[in-house]
């Protein structure tokens, strides 16, 4: 297997549109990264510059040791599992496995081998002497894997492999790919639009945005620290709340939402982290499940990020939609001009249209600045 290096590689297209500026990025050998952001975001450009499929206009990319910028495709050593599964039709799944050894010349006895090897390691040793039309869509996305392993490549790139997929298939192939990482040890570099499938697989996940690096973190990191808006509104389901807003001297100081929609008195914790922050622009950024119902037999209470434990900030609200999933509950409601969205554990609730009062455990907030989009405060 092999390091991937990306040193200010940037993609220009003929009508002057920049679809990548200048991403750096050093993938480690056997390390497993996710790109993901939105549609035009420039993740599958970046990709397709990696595996030779678009020229690089500036910026160096280097596979191990090697500068591969002029390096055509064949020779980058690289495997790659597209959308489609891009099988032949005519031909049975032990063909389409060895189809690309056969071209290389490869002696018939490691070909044998090395089909059989990528057949028992995906589970479709039944499915050799089928047709693709024969195969579930799961099946063949296995065979559009076992394609790649057979090659034995320093480097596995996917490019949402498994968008073609419905809900149940994808969660079983990404247990499939991420057992396969597993067992390869391979540097692996994926693209997909869906972060619950970055979350779940990537060592390590690169967000990008048109054209930008956003961030490149751990999973829990980019939860966790999002170094702007985008990401903290990217990473995460339900998206995180944002309210834009000032915050005002005091004791305790206090957020007011603009308009003067309503008012979270900030307890001592993020109080220190805001310091300094007062009467700027700002937007509050809170996750659904840092904000509960709070009930009337007394005030809810939060463990914040010591063991200090304090009483929430409340707001009233009105519930405007209620999503009931079985083991917890996604409710909708308004505060002011702002929806609010938390996501709490099954419990009697108003009804639709009636009053009902939110608690926010503003010890797990993050505040971003109105202008720019990045995080401000301390820690």
């Amino acid at each position: 297997m092999a390091r991937v290096k990306l040193e200010g590689i940037r993609k220009m297209y003929q009508n002057s549109v920049v679809a990548v500026h200048g991403v750096d990025l050093d993938v480690a050998d056997g390390e497993f990264v996710v790109l993901v952001g939105p549609s035009g975001c420039g993740k599958s450009t970046t990709l397709r510059m990696i595996a030779g499929l678009e020229s690089i206009t500036d910026g160096k990319l280097y596979i191990g040791d090697r500068l591969v910028n002029d390096v055509p495709p064949k020779n980058r050593d690289i495997a790659m599992v597209f959308q489609s599964y891009a099988l032949y039709p005519h031909m049975t799944v032990r063909d389409n496995l060895a189809f690309a050894l056969k071209l290389r010349g490869t002696p018939k006895q490691e070909i044998d081998t090395r089909v059989n090897q990528a057949a028992k390691i995906l589970g479709i040793e039944e499915f050799l002497d089928r047709t693709p039309r024969q195969l579930s869509g799961g099946q063949r996305q296995r065979v559009a894997l076992g394609r790649a392993i057979v090659r034995q490549p320093q480097v596995f790139l996917f490019d949402e492999p498994l968008s073609n997929l419905d809900a149940q298939l994808r969660v079983q192939m990404r247990r499939e790919i991420a057992r396969l990482h597993q067992e390869l040890t391979a540097t692996m570099i994926y693209v997909t639009h869906d972060q619950v499938e970055a979350m779940t697989l990537g060592d390590r996940i690169v967000v990008m945005s048109k054209g930008h690096v956003m961030q490149i973190d751990t999973p829990m990191n980019l939860y966790d620290h999002p170094r702007n808006r985008f990401v903290a509104g990217f990473i995460g389901s339900p998206a995180m709340n944002f309210i834009d807003g000032t915050i005002t001297a005091g004791s305790p100081p206090k957020f007011v939402a603009d308009g003067n929609a309503f008012t979270l008195d900030v307890p001592p914790s993020p109080a220190e982290r805001t310091a300094g922050l007062e009467n700027r622009a700002i937007t509050l950024g809170i996750r659904p499940e840092d904000v509960s119902v709070a009930m009337e037999s007394g005030p809810t209470i939060f463990a914040g990020e010591s063991t200090i434990v304090h009483p929430p900030t409340t707001a009233p609200a009105r519930l405007e939609l209620v999503e009931a999933l079985g083991n917890e509950v996604f409710i909708y409601a308004s505060v002011g001009q702002y929806t609010i969205t938390a996501r709490i554990a099954p419990q009697p609730l108003p009804r639709l249209g009636e009053p009902i009062t939110l608690a926010f455990d503003l010890a797990k907030s993050h505040f971003f600045d109105r202008e720019s989009g990045d995080r401000v405060g301390k820690g």
